[in-house]
């Protein structure tokens, strides 16, 4: 089974073109303009161990936003292009990570239902040049098209760099579980309504 897809979005904010493979090693090749989230989407392949190649032209003149936000929604059209019907995937997953003194849990399912509940109180508004805000319009564009059920709490956290890579790791983490095929309901959808 090919786990992969390409997506393009193209507005008059933004251009995106997000080329995601499911079943890769980690690899990413990532350039969006903004150093930090770049940084996050990395955490995304190496812990997700899926293969990540971002190429983001947006109106970073203006700030990060619709740059940030894009990459989510064409993030989640990749992924759930790339998972097909969902049959033989463990569908839900979830990850505790600390980074020193910062500790996230996030839990995933892939419902089929869009719908992000996210408690991440950020030490600082900026980490660098990323606005700590727009972690969640990221987010909230993956789920929306995604079609996934998303919870994320930050436990604990003084240090803003940690909180969010914390986030973005357990994410990471709880992707990856959600996806991994499971042999014991191979060629079956993972729900008693008989899909997703």
């Amino acid at each position: 089974m090919n786990r992969t897809a390409e997506v393009e979005r193209k507005t008059a904010e933004t251009h995106i073109t997000v080329k995601v493979n499911l079943d890769g090693n980690g690899q990413s090749s990532l350039h969006t303009g903004i150093g930090f989230f770049d940084h996050m989407l990395d955490q995304i392949a190496r812990h997700a161990m899926l293969d990540l190649d971002v190429r983001a032209v947006g109106d970073l003149h203006v700030d990060g936003h619709h740059t940030v936000e894009d990459v989510g929604i064409a993030l989640g059209q990749a992924v759930h292009q790339a998972v097909g019907d969902r049959k033989g995937i463990r569908r839900y997953g979830h990850a505790y990570v600390p980074l020193d003194e910062a500790l996230s849990r996030v839990v995933i399912d892939f419902s089929g239902r869009p719908g992000l509940v996210m408690n991440l109180p950020f030490k600082s508004g900026m980490i660098g040049t990323f606005d700590s805000q727009l972690t969640h319009e990221f987010f909230q564009g993956f789920v929306n098209h995604a079609f996934v059920t998303l919870h994320i709490d930050n436990l604990r956290g003084e240090n803003a760099h940690h909180q969010a890579e914390t986030v973005f790791k357990a994410f990471a983490r709880a992707l990856r579980s959600a996806l991994e095929p499971d042999p014991r309901s191979a060629g079956t959808v993972p729900s008693t309504k008989g899909t997703l």
